[in-house]
């Protein structure tokens, strides 16, 4: 796997930002529950790179799809992945280049608009 070293203070920052709005989250999965969300948001942005470096937007909205199903099997709704997606989009701006910028916050909000219908 591709190391993930230059977006791992995103990713963190991306972390804290989910527990501090939701703190239950602490409560509900503890500190193993935090690491496992650091595990998903490195995907996440695998998921990212890989689709920007296609231009394939729809291989991103596949991804969020089959994840959320994974998930609403494992106790959660739309709504986590849905705000994991907005925490992420609130930590690029201006963390990375405009055009992967640009292309990440469209990839999101493709990925939220296809688990909303």
């Amino acid at each position: 796997m591709k190391p993930m070293g230059h977006v791992h203070g995103i990713i963190e920052v991306v972390v804290e930002d989910l527990y501090d709005r939701y703190p239950e989250l602490l409560e509900r999965y503890g500190e193993r529950g935090r690491q496992k969300c650091f595990e998903d948001n490195e995907h996440h942005f695998r998921y990212l790179e890989t689709s920007y470096s296609l231009n394939n937007v729809t291989l991103f909205t596949d991804y969020a799809l089959w994840l959320n199903g994974i998930l609403n099997r494992h106790g959660m709704d739309n709504k986590h992945l849905i705000e994991n997606f907005d925490a992420i989009s609130r930590a690029i701006k201006g963390k990375l280049d405009k055009n992967t910028t640009e292309a990440y916050l469209y990839y999101l909000q493709e990925g939220k608009r296809a688990l909303q219908q």
